[in-house]
């Protein structure tokens, strides 16, 4: 027999973990197959419930398969850990939002990723054997599987209590927490396992339920709120500590193993999702913006090496209890960048077309692949891509794709292009034209491949070629709302932020007036800095000023055109492009025509358009940065 067993039993679904030696640990493999049984159920008339069970005594699940976490990660590499949270979050979503009953007997040690498959569903079953916990901290980890959900809910602070102390609950206390919700002897689960088949009634269940046992920590409910309702973990700490009582010394010596990091955080992510709606989407994210960086920036790998690998008990966390500072703790909590967490149904990878592998296409086309997608590409030029297929042509790239990208030069290319493409790709697929090329071509492409019935997308993305390969684009997308959506896992996947637009090129006309204002916004603060130099105005003091006050813009505080000022930017590379003066032109140009057919009076735009073509066709500016203007302006006087 399998790692897992699966099987429809008369009505129910049913799923038995089947490690017990290894208290039936979740590998990947495992969570995978669960999580496509139930997708596979979800729509059977003939099951109506799903029943989740384990095979022996000690343990329904005591956690997640770490070993392979922990040497890919050892090595640098954390994409596996990170695919495999990713994967297992959505499973745990899925359990929690499931139509159908799902009911978990929840025997011995139930803990960590055996919360996120027992604790989520609509009956969960306990006895007397039952111990649950959420010790991640103690690895470096936090509460996680869905775990911060339930301890937000938990009655008053008893989440920060049980997510820092990972005191382990028998089943009156799973009861009164909320991780579990019906209480059986076990000696009559199996009977009524078999009522549940028989009948596809939870009835069976809820008859045979009894009055849960007593919950000690319900009893200790009074001291837990008083002494872990501090809004920071330093708080709690002080608490405990000034206390003296038995209780608090106990949770103290709990505290003083765990991870600061990882403390520190836990009560962060309890407080926020405490604030406006919680559900369990909302903790999942969470979560994961924690565990995604948790190899590479937190305590995780030494967490294991102390407990798992060498086993001294004696991990030396990278901060003290009283001292994690706000930005650390901000830092594992902001939004992820590259490929984020989803909760729609797994598939097995689209079939994208990628036309366009240049210094921006490549990389977007890259990201795709690791992502799972089947990614074919073609380039006039020859270029290999890590996990990209090469066609033959772009017809081939575009027969029978999901969705073809196009990252192109100009619009007269894509219209060529799109005339090639368009009749031979299927019903349905997006065409996704990701170049920056005028209002004009990309709606006559779209009023070609819609009524060739395909979904048009114009995405003109921001960011410059770092962004695309940090997959941290911004992507301002115009078309229909269908064909956004059926996109928008790859806009997740090559970018940080998408903005759907509204209809056909509104995409293109977002990205030329944002880069009309980018372009006029740094010829100014070129200018500034060049007016400074002449003022004997240090170029530090300018800037201290400028990017506090109503000077401040991205040029400046993000992209700071003057050497060694501000954060690193091109300027700190001898003006080696992120974004190149030749591609601005290209863009101011791309505005004026705009301008000019829609009748708008842009004289910054004219002028910004003009400095720049001066620069790049009659200077020095082809191939250097944009910002590169800062320069020029120094060498020129006011004739």
């Amino acid at each position: 027999m399998t790692d897992i067993h699966i099987r429809k039993d008369g009505h129910a679904g049913r799923i038995t973990l089947n490690r017990p030696k290894a208290l039936n640990a979740l590998t990947y493999d495992m969570c995978l197959s669960l999580e496509e049984a139930l997708w596979t159920w979800r729509d059977d008339p003939t099951v109506k419930l799903v029943l989740i069970d384990a095979e022996g005594e000690k343990a329904f699940c005591a956690g997640g398969d770490i070993a392979q976490m922990y040497a890919t990660g050892k090595a640098g590499d954390f994409a596996y850990g990170q695919q495999f949270w990713r994967d297992e979050y959505r499973m745990n979503a899925l359990i929690a939002e499931y139509p159908k009953p799902v009911v978990s007997f929840l025997q011995g040690f139930t803990m960590g990723g055996g919360v996120g498959v027992g604790c989520h569903g609509s009956h969960r079953v306990v006895g007397d054997s039952s111990r649950i916990a959420m010790p991640e901290c103690g690895i470096g980890l936090i509460p996680d599987v869905g775990g911060s959900f339930l301890l937000a809910r938990a009655p008053g602070r008893l989440g920060e209590y049980l997510g820092l102390t990972a005191d382990r609950m028998g089943p009156g206390d799973a009861i009164h927490a909320g991780f579990a919700n019906l209480y059986l002897p076990e000696d009559r689960w199996e009977g009524v396992k078999a009522a549940l088949c028989t009948d596809g009634n939870v009835a069976a269940l809820t008859t045979a339920a009894l009055s849960a046992p007593d919950a000690p920590l319900a009893a200790e409910q009074g001291e837990i709120d008083r002494l872990f309702a501090g809004e920071a973990l330093r708080d709690i700490l002080n608490a405990l500590k000034s206390d003296g009582g038995t209780f608090a010394e106990a949770a103290l010596g709990k505290l003083t193993r765990n991870a600061p990091l990882s403390m520190a955080c836990t009560v962060e992510i309890l407080h926020r999702l405490r604030t406006g709606t919680l559900n369990i989407r909302k903790a999942l994210d969470l979560e994961y913006r924690f565990t995604s960086r948790a190899m590479e920036r937190g305590d995780f790998i030494e967490g294991i090496r102390a407990a798992i690998i060498d086993k001294d008990k004696s991990p030396k966390w990278t901060h003290d209890p009283d001292g994690v500072p706000t930005a650390d703790m901000a830092a594992m909590l902001r939004p992820v960048t590259g490929e984020k967490l989803s909760f729609e149904k797994r598939t097995h990878g689209m079939k994208i077309g990628f036309i366009g592998l240049g210094n921006m296409g490549a990389p977007m086309a890259e990201n795709l692949a690791k992502a799972g997608h089947h990614v074919t590409g073609f380039d006039m030029a020859t270029v290999t891509v890590n996990g990209v297929s090469n066609a033959r042509s772009a017809v081939d790239a575009a027969s029978d794709a999901d969705v073809v990208v196009t990252m192109l030069p100009n619009g007269d290319i894509l219209k060529s292009v799109a005339a090639q493409v368009i009749p031979v790709m299927r019903k349905g697929a997006v065409l996704l034209d990701c170049s920056t090329v005028d209002v004009d071509s990309a709606r006559r492409v779209a009023t070609d491949a819609e009524a060739a019935g395909l979904l048009p997308l114009d995405a003109p993305v921001s960011g410059g070629i770092g962004g695309a390969a940090a997959g941290t684009l911004t992507f301002m997308v115009g078309g229909s709302e269908e064909a956004y959506r059926k996109a928008l896992p790859l806009f997740e996947i090559m970018g940080q932020k998408s903005v759907h637009c509204g209809a056909s090129g509104n995409g293109q006309a977002a990205k030329i007036c944002n880069n009309m204002i980018l372009g006029v916004t740094m010829i100014a603060t070129c200018e500034a800095f060049a007016l400074a130099d002449k003022l004997g105005l240090d170029r530090q003091a300018m800037f201290d000023v400028v990017s506090t006050s109503s000077g401040y813009s991205w040029s400046m505080n993000a992209y700071c055109p003057a050497p060694g000022i501000g954060p690193q930017s091109p300027a700190d590379n001898g003006y080696k492009p992120g974004f190149a003066a030749d591609l601005m032109l290209k863009d101011l140009r791309l505005s004026q025509q705009a301008a000019e057919a829609s009748d708008a009076d842009t004289p910054l735009g004219q002028a910004a358009t003009e400095l720049y073509r001066q620069f790049v066709e009659d200077e020095d500016g082809t191939g250097r940065d944009f910002s590169a203007m800062l320069p020029r302006f120094e060498k020129r006087g006011r004739s």
